[in-house]
């Protein structure tokens, strides 16, 4: 098979805000794939806040991406040579299958998807694992009942807006904290939440006050920092807080790992209001992800849950791209174009 890989490696450890020289740009022969193993021909890579940590040495959930390794991300494809029985080439696949142009993966680590339900990008998006982060984070731990005040941060997110969208399906009033008017307008006008707060450029602790005069009885962070310390002061008694992740403290500098990060400063807000705070990664529900796919497909399928993919093509510019998520120009779901469906 005379085709030519393109991928982008980890360089070195970045320090801050990810720049250039953090990865190198190579290029190799494709491969044949073995016994087992399936040969993808990448068609979009999914952008997550989660891959600012993945490079980052030190302890956390998943080993860092080691230097000279290809980067991790998520991917969707079409297969187009197989050595496993339950894949067969033409199938369309998702998987950790890096940042290149194509993969060779094992068969049972790729995920068959069905293209004629939702484009390719969605099963990166609502479909995958951002939705069933939001899915699994929000109903598993967040509980919201009928009635309940739910507030989301990174609403305009790939898993905030997801998030803030089921919790309305269950029956609670949404707020999200989105930055500037236009994302405000999309959460509250297209995705249905009942309120928005700008932290751009409103106080979110009054805007907080103003939209919860009950109190928060679910907060699903995805940003941390100051916004999370404004929502420990609102909540409400027996509040649920879902630690999603926490994008606003990925670049900070010094200590490497999660030591970099900035804690709460109001968490005594848990002890007097008899609230929990509890954090969780998606792969933790791996074993459910058939039940997650199952109930978003309806909702997709039946018009109640609306999706939205921000999608940038050229595979060269990755780098670029991805710095995207950390100054909030994307709206839903970041994916990069590699090549046509």
């Amino acid at each position: 098979m005379d085709l030519t890989n393109h991928q982008f490696r980890l360089a070195a450890r970045p320090v801050g805000l990810l720049k250039d020289s953090d990865w190198s740009y190579t290029e190799e022969p494709v491969g044949e794939p073995g016994d087992g193993e399936v040969l993808v021909r990448i068609q979009f890579i999914s952008l997550d806040p989660a891959m600012r940590g993945w490079v980052n040495e030190g302890r956390s959930y998943i080993p860092p991406v080691g230097i000279g390794e290809v980067m991790r991300a998520l991917a969707a494809g079409e297969v187009i040579a197989s050595n496993h029985p339950e894949v067969a080439v033409g199938d369309h696949v998702t998987g950790l299958l890096g940042v290149q142009e194509y993969a060779i993966a094992h068969g049972g680590a790729v995920t068959k998807v069905d293209i004629s339900l939702a484009p390719l990008p969605v099963h990166l998006g609502a479909l995958g694992m951002p939705g069933m982060t939001a899915y699994f984070g929000l109903l598993d731990i967040g509980r919201p009942q009928e009635g309940e005040t739910v507030v989301v941060s990174g609403a305009a997110g790939a898993v905030g807006g997801v998030a803030g969208q089921i919790a309305r399906l269950k029956g609670a009033r949404v707020v999200g904290i989105a930055g500037g008017p236009e994302k405000c307008r999309y959460v509250v006008e297209e995705l249905g939440f009942d309120a928005a707060i700008d932290y751009k450029a409103q106080d979110v602790s009054a805007g907080l006050g103003e939209h919860c005069p009950k109190g928060i009885d679910v907060y699903f962070d995805n940003v941390g920092g100051e916004i999370l310390d404004a929502a420990l002061v609102h909540l409400a008694r027996h509040a649920r807080v879902v630690i999603c992740g926490a994008i606003s403290q990925y670049n900070a500098t010094g200590p490497t790992g999660l030591n970099a990060m900035k804690g709460p400063s109001n968490y005594m807000s848990l002890l007097v209001n008899h609230a929990s705070m509890t954090g969780f990664v998606v792969t933790d529900y791996l074993d459910r992800y058939a039940e997650g796919a199952r109930e978003m497909g309806g909702w997709l399928a039946a018009g109640k849950l609306k999706t939205r993919e921000d999608i940038a093509e050229g595979f060269e510019t990755f780098p670029a791209t991805l710095l995207r998520l950390f100054s909030g120009e994307n709206t839903g779901k970041l994916v990069l174009k590699v090549a046509d469906a």
